[in-house]
């Protein structure tokens, strides 16, 4: 375990009740081959109150509770339940890993946020010649898909063909309407893909995955299969597409993150990309197309969820810190970096059919964290 300079930011993942041995930090830590375990009072939590908040999200949960929740606090893990190692998909938080790539392209030249997307998947520049990347990443593209009707309640994208674009946009033009769409996020996979000239797994792999330490075995990214010679990733989460991970395994993730794209001496990604990418970039005051699966006006950034104001003048999580941002997914599947903190909170899960985390739950859970933080 590597300590490094002193921070502000802490990370959870949910998971359940576990033993934690005492240890002392005064600085942030980066995890080696395992986390290293101390109890809440070694990172400034007073132990009753935090597990006050843990059983109030167990309590507001489904049948999975707390079983895949880890708390990291400075590079520590504070707590932990017992299937935190346990890999599921984890649905629409794979975006969160999609526009990494983005992130990682920009940071090495081969794309800027107002690159065209007709510039490397020329099938979109019969109907889709302005969308951008900007564009894809905030879900203000209007993409719609051959195959994008509506199947049953899932009316966002659920195209089983995202890559053949439909004569008709979802709206036009590109960024005057906020539209959550799952073939969009799988078109966008498609020409990242194209612009690395790799799978983006193969590049998340080889520039974030392996440099932090995330278990192999413990993770993968589902696809498509081969795409006019490339095999593309799912980048939305639907479809069975999504990425696969372990509770443990996304702390990771989460805590290059809050250190700002920065692993023990090593920049990864730059900060101005994760400065930029969890912070809210589609206005409150922006139209929401009617079949769009989530509103995201006021709160969305590049596929992660910030601590914005929303349309109706309220923010997402009233009692986090307003640095606060989340990558999430159905099937309760969360992670939360706060980085006034020093904390991260990934929280995963497979009982959304029993009991929706809301917003206000996990506002409630949050503000009782929040709570148990005495230094």
């Amino acid at each position: 375990m590597e300590r490094i300079r002193p921070s502000i930011a802490v990370i959870l993942v949910t998971c359940g009740l576990s033993g934690i041995v005492t240890a002392a930090s005064e600085t942030m830590v980066f995890p080696g081959e395992d986390w290293q375990q101390v109890k809440p009072e070694a990172q400034g939590l007073d132990s009753a109150k935090l597990e006050q908040a843990v059983s109030y999200l167990k309590d507001n949960s489904g049948s999975d509770g707390v079983k895949e929740l880890v708390i990291i606090r400075n590079g520590y893990m504070i707590w932990k339940g017992p299937n935190i190692d346990k890999m599921h998909g984890v649905w629409s938080l794979t975006k969160s890993f999609t526009s990494t790539v983005l992130g990682l392209l920009i940071d090495d030249g081969k794309a800027t946020l107002d690159t065209l997307a007709k510039d490397h998947v020329r099938s979109m520049a019969a109907t889709y010649s302005e969308v951008t990347l900007r564009h894809l990443t905030t879900m203000t593209s209007g993409y719609y898909a051959v195959g994008d009707e509506t199947t049953g309640s899932y009316k966002h994208g659920p195209s089983p063909t995202p890559f053949k674009p439909a004569v008709t946009p979802l709206f036009q033009p590109p960024g005057s309407r906020y539209a959550y769409w799952d073939s969009a996020m799988n078109q966008f996979a498609n020409v990242l893909a194209h612009i690395a000239d790799e799978p983006i797994e193969a590049l998340l792999r080889r520039r974030i995955a392996d440099p932090i330490g995330m278990n192999a075995a413990k993770w993968n990214w589902g696809d498509f299969g081969k795409v006019d010679g490339i095999v593309v990733n799912g980048g939305s989460g639907n479809s069975n597409k999504h990425m696969f991970i372990s509770a443990r395994e996304l702390a990771r993730f989460g805590h290059l993150f809050l250190n700002r794209g920065k692993w023990k001496a090593k920049q990864l990604i730059s900060a101005a990309w994760v400065d930029a990418a969890t912070k809210a970039r589609v206005p409150a005051s922006m139209p929401l197309e009617e079949l769009s699966g989530a509103d995201g006006r006021g709160m969305y950034g590049y596929n992660w969820w910030a601590n914005g104001v929303k349309a109706d003048g309220k923010r997402k999580w009233p009692d986090a810190p307003v640095g606060t941002y989340s990558a999430s997914g159905y099937n309760n599947n969360d992670m939360f970096v706060i980085g006034e903190w020093n904390m991260v909170i990934v929280r995963l899960g497979l009982d959304q059919r029993d009991l929706a985390i809301t917003d206000t739950i996990y506002n409630t859970f949050l503000k009782k964290v929040g709570e148990a933080i005495e230094q």
